[in-house]
């Protein structure tokens, strides 16, 4: 067996700078952060060959005495803390003592700096972890370091480099997380004889977001705050229009640092839950402020994982600040993914709730099925409390004029005695006093103050049905249908097996089922707003709920799961003719239910257009 022997200090730095320097966009971050540390106020950045060529960091700030340009580049030496109790106090973003000692040993590096005090400047140069010695030099305040030729010595790391467009795109990331997080700093990013950033400092974060990811996106961001002593959160997160294919775009800021944690990442999926399609990510531009002892940011060598005191705590105020924020703002979609303010009529509702309660109360009702008077297939109940009324076979909303007008003689046109009847005004049906159409059995036009509405009927019931039969599941009084001979379903192995495992689950969705041998299943009762469709078609739906992926979700999305498919079965389908009263009731009560703006799965139910985007359409501005 071979001895165990001391590895040489060479050795030991070059695994360090494994953990610490994975790549060019890990060397950038590294001395962006020993930028900002040093109270810089500018700082540029300029790459060759996506970095793997050059990496030059230049800043104004508070430079470094000669005398500790060794300690500099030596590994576990550092300013920024003293003692084991300081690495619960950290306050800056660097604290380790490893990044130029890890960067030095695989590249060749010159360290040219000079404080304010000091008339000269002092440079450095290591190559592949061995010091030259300092030698004076002519330079402004500041610090600049020149990293060439990175993992020259260890051309196994070298081959794992991509090609310069992939590395410049980490190293770009890289910089824009630091320039985020620091928006009064002056930071300016170039790439070869191309400039990929300049950001002037700002006061404004929102103005940094603006420069970094575009107006479009800055202005359709809703501004958050909640301050939970000695906790606070402010930042933005973004209309549910503007969402990725992956969590990128979700920036987390503790303490000026940026940061990953899976359970804040979780609770901001859950506040947007139902407000963006399966497999889209919000995002979010957000900053943590708390004591820094409430916090372990050592966790990491790279310092982006950090563990909190009471994580519990902190995903309860995000998920509870973005609900809170987004049942308070309008999140309905504008044209090409503008944000659109409150409608005055919207304005009104949320003023006359009280009438609009009265109003859902008269309309209350308990519905019943019996087999003599089963509804028709184009007969849709919105739901309690809301009443939709038999569909009727064909629905015009503009009706013929009606009976033959009287026709004037000649006479009684020259005599003057004639009077032509008013016009007739045109069966249009309204909701809170406004003019509304359906538009090919799909889609209501409704008319505002500022323009005009098209809403999805589909996709608006669903969202009324979901919210009322959660409140409904929630409280144990979903309405339900027993049958008078239960049915027998048959079911793949799986799916008899899932749906047996949940028959709990089941239950308080109204679904009751008990086994019947084999793969069958007897459905005894399911939910009365479902007495139209058959109880096996229902059955199969749920089911595949349960059988949709390979590991069971967690009982709440299960349930949530669940309530999808039943109010997506119960609503108006894409197609329906609806009645001027069904109309009417449908649009009156979205302002009675939280997320009107989005159905269950994501989906946005309205398009506002303002007549400034009409004029715009028709090039009248």
């Amino acid at each position: 067996m071979p001895r165990i022997q001391q590895l040489s200090a060479s050795v030991v730095n070059k695994i360090a700078a494994g953990e610490v320097i994975e790549r060019p966009a890990s060397v950038v971050k590294e001395l962006l952060e020993n930028s900002i540390d040093a109270g810089a106020t500018r700082v540029d950045v300029r790459l060759e060959a996506g970095g793997r060529d050059l990496i030059r960091v230049t800043d104004n700030g508070c430079g470094i005495e000669p005398d500790d340009l060794m300690l500099a580049v030596s590994n576990h030496a550092t300013s920024k803390i003293v003692s084991a109790d300081d690495l619960f106090e950290v306050g800056t973003m660097g604290f380790r003592g490893e990044a130029l000692a890890s960067i030095a040993e695989v590249s060749r590096t010159l360290l040219r700096t000079r404080t304010a005090e000091a008339n000269s400047g002092a440079e450095l140069r290591v190559n592949g972890g061995v010091a030259e010695a300092i030698q004076p030099a002519g330079c402004p305040v500041g610090t600049t370091i020149e990293v060439r030729d990175l993992f020259f010595n260890t051309p196994v790391r070298q081959r794992f480099l991509r090609t310069p467009q992939t590395e410049i795109g980490h190293a770009t990331e890289a910089f824009v997380r630091i320039a985020l997080a620091n928006p009064k700093v002056h930071c300016r990013l170039e790439h070869g004889q191309r400039e990929v950033h300049d950001l002037p400092p700002t006061d404004d974060w929102r103005v940094r977001i603006a420069a970094l990811f575009g107006d479009e996106l800055a202005e359709s961001l809703i501004e958050v705050e909640s301050v939970d002593p000695p906790i606070s959160l402010r930042g933005y997160a973004a209309n549910p229009q503007y969402s990725r294919a992956n969590n990128r775009l979700q920036y987390l800021f503790l303490n000026g640092r940026n940061i990953r944690d899976r359970a804040l990442q979780h609770a901001l999926g859950e506040a947007y839950r139902g407000l963006l399609l399966t497999g889209r990510y919000p995002i979010c531009f957000l900053r943590f402020d708390m004591p820094a002892n409430l916090a372990d940011v050592n966790v990491h060598p790279t310092k982006l994982e950090v563990r909190f005191q009471d994580g519990g705590r902190l995903y309860s105020q995000l998920l509870s600040t973005l609900r809170s924020k987004f049942l308070s703002s309008d999140l309905r979609a504008g044209p090409g993914g503008q944000g659109v303010s409150p409608t005055r009529e919207e304005d009104q509702a949320a003023g006359g709730a009280s009438q609009m309660v009265d109003w859902a109360k008269e309309q209350l009702t308990q519905r019943r099925f019996d087999s003599t008077d089963a509804p028709s297939p184009a007969s849709r109940a919105v739901g309690e409390p809301l009443v939709m009324h038999r569909l009727p076979q064909e629905f015009k909303p503009f009706p013929d004029a009606g009976p033959t007008r009287h026709q004037p003689t000649p006479a009684e046109m020259a005599s003057g005695d004639y009077a032509p009847e008013p016009a007739a005004e045109p069966a249009v049906p309204r909701a809170m006093g406004a003019k509304v159409i359906q538009l090919h059995n799909r889609y209501l036009i409704v008319e505002t103050d500022s323009g005009m509405e098209i809403i999805d009927q589909h996709a608006l019931h669903e969202r009324i049905l979901y919210e009322q039969i959660r409140a409904k599941v929630a409280a144990g009084s979903l309405e339900t249908q027993a049958l008078l001979v239960p049915e027998p379903v048959d079911l793949a192995s799986d799916e008899a097996a899932a749906a047996l495992e949940q028959r709990e689950l089941l239950k308080k969705l109204g679904v009751v089922i008990e086994p019947f041998g084999g793969d069958t299943v007897l459905v005894s009762s399911y939910p009365a707003m479902l007495a139209n469709l058959p109880p096996g078609e229902v059955l199969h739906d749920v089911v595949n709920r349960l059988t949709a992926s390979d590991r069971l979700p967690e009982a709440t999305d299960l349930m949530d799961d669940l309530l999808h498919t039943v109010a997506c079965k119960a609503a108006v389908k894409y197609g329906d003719r609806l009645t001027p009263d069904e109309i009417t009731a449908l649009l009156e009560h979205r302002h009675l239910t939280q997320n009107h703006h989005h159905c269950p799965h994501g989906r946005p139910t309205a398009l506002v257009f303002s007549c400034d985007d009409l004029d715009k359409q028709f090039k009248r501005i």
